[in-house]
């Protein structure tokens, strides 16, 4: 599955061994073993054993990430280093404010990272982190955000519209993915699909997930409509070239190649 067909990407504790094993089950698209924040630091070298482990054994056709610790920290060095050979589709990168930071990752690691933005610097420098070497794709960080641009954590995302506009829009000029933030409310299935249909608004390809029951709302919301995908088939199918009437209304060369996007993503999801 490419990167950008991915709807639900769920964390999980790379020290759990049986969240690990209970992801194997899930129909969520990517699975991101973690090594930074849901890791206490006397569990971390552990866990980056048991990440490699599950890495060998595989997900049975998920992509597979890793998030390591963040630059500076004692651990980020050998998790970059212990990554490199690995079946890791992805290194997710925490905190990133400069494209130096992918760039290293990706170097040592050898794998193409996603990085996280999660800061107002990494907002404004987002243009640069994902047109950075070894840049695959974004991912919002907004609880992060929230405290560094002083929003109340009960406040709704209003105060965080323009940065993740931002960020869509820079993974967009650099031709990434580029994916939602958590939704911290676990037993809200109400708000998570709305938060959802917002993020799917707002161009995201899909969402970075925290508990197993939220992959079925983001599978839902951020997978190709039926009747869309309909539709896609005939527009192909009607097209011969230059602008024309389909269907009451005009279409040109950009919406056969929409068309044609929203088939191969209907056709990725269905394979899983």
């Amino acid at each position: 599955m490419l990167l950008r067909h991915a709807r639900s990407l769920l964390f999980l504790p790379a020290s759990n061994a049986r969240a690990v094993a209970k992801v194997r089950t899930l129909p969520c698209d990517m699975v991101i073993l973690d090594l930074e924040d849901s890791v206490p630091d006397d569990a971390k070298e552990a866990a980056l054993d048991g990440a490699v482990a599950a890495l060998a054994e595989g997900f049975g056709g998920r992509l597979a990430a890793v998030r390591i610790n963040v630059e500076g920290t004692r651990w980020h060095g050998a998790e970059m280093v212990a990554l490199k050979g690995t079946a890791a589709d992805y290194v997710v990168l925490p905190k990133v404010e400069h494209p130096k930071q992918v760039r290293d990752v990706f170097s040592v690691a050898q794998k193409p990272v996603i990085a996280m933005v999660e800061s107002a610097k990494g907002v404004l420098n987002a243009p640069a982190i994902a047109a950075g070497e070894g840049c695959a794709g974004l991912f919002m960080g907004v609880n992060d955000l929230r405290k560094d641009l002083g929003i109340p954590p009960s406040a709704d995302r209003t105060g965080l519209s323009h940065a993740m506009q931002a960020v869509v829009l820079a993974a967009r000029a650099a031709g990434i993915a580029v994916f939602d933030g958590v939704f911290n409310r676990l037993d809200d299935e109400i708000g998570l699909e709305a938060e959802c249909a917002e993020g799917h608004r707002l161009g995201f390809d899909g969402k970075t997930l925290i508990h197993p029951g939220q992959v079925p709302v983001a599978n839902q919301v951020f997978g190709p409509d039926v009747q869309a995908v309909a539709d896609a088939r005939r527009l192909v199918e009607a097209a011969t070239g230059g602008a024309e009437r389909f269907e009451g209304r005009m279409i040109e060369t950009m919406h056969v190649e929409e068309a044609h996007a929203l088939i191969a993503r209907a056709e990725a999801v269905s394979s899983r």
